[in-house]
């Protein structure tokens, strides 16, 4: 008889439900999972830019090699229209839905729990990629430097160790500290762009005949100085072109620890991007004025050659030394991002409970750890393969592409399926601007599909799709758990708003265990 109420008790602590299975969280789970609120607009606005910043010292710069400096121009104004239409979108979906999942929340609540995993396990790939490109390059800028300045170099996966480690420990020691300090090496980073065309101008070493130094392929129909590959080139530039804004997005993220996220999450996406789209302009057209465009095309290092060009070499290397600071402000930046999303799925069970624990100091640091392993994993496996930053480069581009398409499909479902949800924040595009972003997005996609350089970075994403979904179809779809992300979804919108003020699991969770369905 006891077994038989003990069975009877723990069926109602379960609920199937859209194909998956919630259980009850259990005594102490969220309290083992708590995250703590100390940003505000200039911290939100500072780990955006911080994530980003990178991009404007290295990583853009193959788009030329791909299609000549005219190519990545015409790909850097269609991608500008497609990042302004999907962070109005955003930013209207993140004010609805304060909680930590970002993309992973809007397309579940849109599209059930398929679809959020499919959208999240992109944002995954997304950020624990970028965050390994972008230790790539601060690797081989810090070589450099030292090099110049020391006479001392490390092996690269010895740096990577370094930089993971570094900034593991630092993402750990809190988010109040995250936010600081990326809001400082954003400010600096920016500053140091600015005196890189300070300087440049003042040297007289700016010639902008150089962005055409690439020669027109004779065998390419329509080939000429500004599209030295052909009009089909500016295909393959879009992602390099993503490179300048990839990570303002992630803000969304920060949700649980910001003050005010209705208010300021797309207030600070939107001037983030404003910022960015101005420190990329100084780069984009003095970079390349600077050392020549055929030279600048395959750099590891492009602003490291800028300063080079018209700097004695010991200054050169000092001024390069502040550079780096831009490559460590986005590796703080992105990889606050990937702990983060992988937080929030682990929180509702999607993978493994325990990357969510935050520990006394309430940051992920499991997820923190475990992603920093996979990264430095993934350049281990490429860095035999030549061009090993552009395969890891594209494998975090083609992950962003996927959950920037999944993004936009949800911002116009959501705006049908629960009308009655509460919108702080308003899209000034509305389901037009999506749907730009959205088109632009899967021509972008196809680009990366289409282009046999990025082949490697497919078949990656393929196989990690492959695994992903499989462990979630016989694993962790029986295990959810309701955290605010699934209430939202579950109840039309009509909770898990707030979690701050709502509460996590409780009577709530019980009501839906028993009778509500997805």
């Amino acid at each position: 008889m006891a077994s038989e109420k003990a069975q009877e008790n723990a069926q109602d602590k379960k609920k199937s439900s859209g194909g998956v299975t919630y259980s009850q969280a259990g005594e102490g789970y969220f309290e083992k999972r708590q995250l703590k609120r100390t940003a505000g607009f200039w911290g939100l606005w500072g780990i955006g830019v911080a994530a980003v910043i990178s991009g404007d010292f290295s990583g853009w710069n193959f788009g030329i090699g791909a299609a000549g400096w005219g190519g990545l121009a015409i790909a850097s104004v269609v991608i500008i229209v497609m990042y302004f239409g999907m962070l109005f979108s955003i930013g209207e979906m993140s004010a609805a839905m304060p909680h930590t999942g970002g993309a992973y929340s809007f397309a579940r609540a849109a599209m059930g729990p398929w679809g959020g995993f499919v959208t999240g396990f992109a944002e995954t790939i997304e950020y624990v990629f970028t965050t390994a490109v972008i230790v790539f390059f601060s690797a081989s800028y810090a070589d450099a430097v030292t090099s110049d300045l020391f006479n001392v170099s490390l092996p690269l996966w010895v740096w990577w160790i370094i930089l993971y480690a570094i900034f593991v420990g630092l993402n750990s020691w809190g988010a109040e500290i995250s936010f600081k300090f990326a809001l400082v090496v954003a400010i600096l980073s920016i500053g140091i762009l600015v005196l890189f065309g300070i300087l440049a101008i003042a040297n007289g070493a700016v010639d902008f005949s150089k962005l055409f130094d690439i020669p027109a392929d004779p065998s390419v129909a329509g080939s000429s100085t500004f599209l030295p590959s052909g009009w089909l080139a500016i295909l393959y530039a879009l992602p390099f072109a993503m490179w300048f804004f990839l990570g303002i997005e992630e803000l969304p993220l920060a949700a649980e620890e910001s003050h005010d996220p209705a208010r300021d999450i797309p207030k600070a996406g939107i001037w983030g991007l404003i910022s960015l789209v101005g420190c990329g302009a100084i780069v984009f057209f003095l970079n390349p004025a600077v050392t020549g465009s055929a030279a600048l095309g395959e750099s590891d290092e492009p602003l490291l050659d800028g300063f080079r060009a018209f700097l004695p070499a010991n200054l050169a290397a000092v001024l390069s030394a502040f550079a780096l600071i831009g490559l460590l402000a986005s590796l703080q930046g992105i990889m606050y991002a990937y702990g983060r999303n992988m937080y929030s799925l682990s929180r509702a069970g999607y993978y493994p409970k325990s990357l969510s624990l935050t520990g006394s100091r309430q940051t992920p640091y499991v997820a923190l750890i475990a992603g920093a392993v996979i990264g430095f994993i993934a350049l281990l496996i490429v860095n035999a393969s030549e061009g090993a930053g552009a395969v890891v480069l594209n494998i975090a581009v083609w992950g962003a592409v996927l959950a920037y398409m999944l993004q936009m499909v949800a911002f116009v479902m959501l705006r049908r399926k629960f009308p009655n949800a509460k919108r702080p924040w308003v899209s000034p595009t509305g389901s037009a601007g999506a749907i730009v972003a959205l088109v632009i997005a899967a021509v972008t996609f196809v680009g990366i599909l289409v282009n046999p350089d990025y082949r490697p970075a497919v078949i990656a994403i393929v196989i990690f799709y492959v695994v992903g979904l499989l462990v979630f179809a016989f694993y962790g779809r029986h295990r959810l758990v309701l955290s605010p992300e699934e209430e939202y979804a579950v109840t039309g919108g009509l909770h898990g708003f707030d979690p701050a003020a709502e509460g996590l699991g409780g009577t709530i969770e019980d009501e839906i265990l028993k009778g509500r369905t997805d």
